[in-house]
């Protein structure tokens, strides 16, 4: 009778434990994977091949519940970031742009005054120009004159003195300095005006994308 008891307490433990797996079984989550021919795989853990294919979890009712992507190559997670990158720097230049674009509408309420400090602008640039010219032309008389003395001497049989010979030198330097300048003080001037036409564009379309904002 004791022997029939023990028996029957073992098998109870034996059931209770297989059901006990089975209901753990039946909870777990499972791995399902498919290979570059299309074939799908399933595992009860995470392998390498899952890793490099990306994998889907899924419950003990055969459902998804999420999919984790592939892991990218290092030439992908380079591109992807050199992507993530460009759209921060473009995102940081479009607020950029909005607050620029918010100061020029303060500092100039009106085109006319926005058309004023524009010109103010360029007529420095001008001023720039002009004291360029004066003095380019008061060295190009100074190497004129000294060309002159040189000149003179040899129409008399003289040997044009060492002196002379470097300060013509000097002097052409000089003029070809200034001559340089001055193209480059043309040039940003020329740019300028070109610039400023397209900024008086730009500041038209925000009036008038304010005007109607504000209707």
């Amino acid at each position: 009778m004791r022997a029939a008891r023990y028996i029957l307490v073992g098998a109870a433990l034996c059931i209770g434990t297989a059901a006990f797996a089975d209901q753990k079984n039946n909870n777990a989550y499972r791995y399902r994977w498919k290979d570059a021919s299309g074939q799908s795989y399933f595992s009860d853990s995470l392998t390498a091949e899952a890793l490099k294919a990306g994998y889907d979890v899924v419950n003990a009712q055969g459902m998804v519940v999420r999919h984790v992507d592939r892991q990218l190559t290092t030439e992908e997670r380079a591109a992807a970031k050199k992507i993530a990158d460009q759209k921060v720097a473009e995102e940081q230049a479009r607020q950029q742009q909005a607050r620029e674009d918010a100061q020029m509408l303060n500092a100039y309420p009106t085109e006319a005054a926005f058309a004023a400090a524009k010109n103010a602008e360029l007529d420095n640039f001008e001023q720039a120009a002009r004291t360029t010219r004066l003095n380019l032309q008061g060295q190009e008389k100074a190497l004129a004159d000294l060309l002159s003395r040189a000149g003179d001497l040899e129409r008399a049989k003289q040997p044009v003195p060492k002196f002379l010979t470097d300060r013509i030198a000097e002097q052409r330097a000089t003029v070809s300095a200034l001559r340089d300048t001055l193209a480059r003080q043309q040039a940003a001037k020329e740019s300028a005006r070109l610039n400023t036409d397209a900024q008086l564009r730009h500041y038209r379309a925000l009036k008038a994308a304010s005007a109607n904002s504000g209707r």
